[in-house]
């Protein structure tokens, strides 16, 4: 079949290499199709790169080709990760666990990859259903498996799917696992020198064993029972949003003593469609509209949501007015941090060697609060594979308490070691029946946080630039910053520019750089004379471009609250115009 003659010879290589491989009729069709439509676009997209492990691993679009998720690329992902498994542990007996989430074809996809281990001769645990994330990573160490896989697009949108890789830590794989299985699936000439078919005996069905281990664990999260025992009556919404939340956060609340725990009834379904929203992201208003309608006929306390595998949850409360509203990942985040650290102080839980953590992007609220406890405090880089990391280097030399990152994602304890929604809407829930002890709401609470230790207001600005032109269009506006930075944003001249990518930090008024120990990574941010933090980071698992905005100030007594919140928002509305993004 004659392919269309301006396709990228790269492209028509890898078309060709596709279309006389032994892959099945069903994707020959496929691609027959986009060939026959003349659809020089649509194949560009879907073949001019080879899907690659980012922040969160294999992500993409589910369809034929090498930049699709689909069988074969998920195929030979596991054969690499098969392959260098074998090489890693040579003359050990190997286990994986694999879980699944609610979209489309993660079962299917979960299947394919419990196959292709299982061929390699490979010990399979796999989910009997779906499981949200985290108790994957808990599965990985409670079984003691080498590494883990799940099959998830966390919060993008419905066409997406994905596949998280995991290490014996239960952390998601970090330098050099990364790279040396993405090195490992290159070396694969042929889909035929993929393992498909599967030894039954090596696959073993897991769930509700796991599931009362997992569940024990967030119990002994819990900081304060007694609290609990007398605010068993707060009025909780939960909304999964068609995903595994409904699997696990219920239970949780339930074991912990929470009496009154609603399930939105139109979001309780597990769906890859996921018919309701939008997109399936709890950071999204619209995803959120239709528990805030029915948190407001229930006059509930409180409104939680997860994402499909339930490893980011969005919160909503009343503010002073009794309407309800959203609460950004920085400040839920902050709040959590302020909570553990108090509720921590006042049961006496201290041993002087605890710590927590944020990513470079996350306010810096969370580490004025630390500073006020006396509690170590870490940065890393985004991604929560970098705080797993972080907690696996720390492991018997100082305890971890909690951590985050601005985009949602909290960890409770180090038994996990990603994102867990599960364990955080835990414990938001005694966070917010420890507020209602006080006599208050968790808006006042955040509003007490911001007289005590600061006003930080966060922003996020997403530019999506999508496939290989928006790809080029945003690594060139990266490069434009790294070598102009701006002389000053917000009426305030910048002082300092951070470059993660070369690991070093420059002093722009006295010309003085320092080398940053972190691994290289593509993001810039500049410090501003005033305290204002900017930072510029392209999307490691979609095609976007993200600006943080981080202003602060000082916040004397809560009736002030509102001047000053807008007077943040303004200077946040200025430092985006003079990047030039309003």
């Amino acid at each position: 079949m004659k392919l269309p003659e301006n396709l990228d010879p790269l492209v028509k290589s890898k078309i060709e290499k596709w279309m006389n491989s032994s892959i099945d009729e069903a994707h020959k069709s496929k691609l027959r199709d986009l060939i026959i439509k003349n659809d020089v676009k649509e194949l560009t997209e879907c073949f001019y790169r080879d899907l690659e492990f980012g922040t969160g691993g294999l992500r993409g679009i589910m369809g034929v080709g090498s930049n699709r998720m689909n069988k074969y690329t998920v195929g030979m992902a596991t054969q690499g990760l098969a392959n260098y498994l074998l090489k890693s542990f040579p003359n050990e007996a190997i286990s994986v666990a694999i879980a699944y989430d609610s979209r489309n074809n993660s079962d299917v996809f979960a299947d394919i990859v419990s196959d292709i281990f299982s061929a390699n001769g490979i010990k399979v645990y796999l989910f009997e259903s779906l499981r949200p994330t985290p108790e994957l990573s808990f599965a990985i160490r409670e079984l003691k498996c080498k590494s883990g896989v799940v099959l998830t697009a966390s919060h993008n949108p419905k066409e997406y799917n994905g596949y998280k890789a995991y290490w014996d830590d239960g952390g998601q794989v970090i330098a050099p696992h990364d790279k040396n299985i993405i090195l490992e699936v290159q070396s694969i000439q042929s889909f035929d020198d993929v393992k498909w078919q599967r030894k039954n005996d090596l696959v073993e069905s897991i769930g509700q064993n796991i599931d009362n281990k997992y569940l024990d664990h967030l119990m002994g999260l819990v900081v304060d029972p007694e609290l609990i025992k007398r605010q068993s009556d707060l009025k909780i919404l939960f909304s999964p949003i068609h995903g595994t939340g409904v699997k696990s956060v219920g239970p949780a609340l339930e074991k912990a003593g929470f009496k009154n725990v609603r399930i939105l009834e139109s979001q309780a379904k597990p769906d890859g469609n996921f018919p309701t929203v939008i997109y399936p992201n709890p950071e999204e208003k619209e995803a959120m509209s239709l528990a805030l309608e029915a948190a407001k006929d229930w006059d509930a306390d409180l409104i939680m949501a997860t994402d499909p595998d339930a490893d980011r949850v969005g919160i909503g409360v009343k503010n002073d007015k009794g309407q309800f509203v959203l609460l950004n990942g920085n400040q839920t985040g902050s709040l959590l941090i302020y909570y553990l650290l108090e509720a921590w102080k006042r049961m006496n839980k201290y041993q002087g060697n605890e710590f927590i953590c944020k990513t470079i992007v996350t306010t810096d609220l969370i580490i004025k609060i630390a500073d006020a406890y006396n509690v170590n405090h870490y940065e890393t880089l985004t991604g929560f594979k970098y705080i797993a990391s972080l907690i696996k280097g720390l492991e018997g030399k100082e305890q971890f308490i909690a951590g985050g990152e601005e985009s949602y994602g909290y960890l409770i304890g180090d038994a996990v070691r990603d994102k867990d929604a599960v364990a955080s809407c835990l414990i938001i829930s005694e966070m917010t029946a420890w507020a209602k002890d006080s006599g208050i709401s968790l808006y006042d609470m955040m509003i007490d946080m911001y007289v005590k230790f600061g006003f930080y207001k966060e922003n996020l600005i997403s530019i999506t630039k999508k496939g290989k032109e928006g790809a080029e269009e945003i690594a060139s506006m990266m490069e434009n910053y790294r070598n102009n930075p701006p002389k000053s944003l917000g009426g305030s001249e910048v002082i300092g520019m951070k470059d993660y990518k070369s690991g070093e930090s420059k002093n722009l008024i006295s010309g003085e750089r320092k080398e940053m120990k972190f691994e290289s990574s593509n993001v810039l941010q500049f410090i501003t004379q005033d305290g204002s933090k900017i930072s510029a980071r392209p999307s490691g698992t979609e095609p976007k471009i993200k600006f943080y905005f981080s202003v602060n100030t000082r916040l004397d007594n809560k009736s002030n609250y509102s001047g000053k919140e807008q007077e943040l928002k303004d200077k946040i509305e200025k430092i985006s115009s003079d990047l030039g993004l309003n």
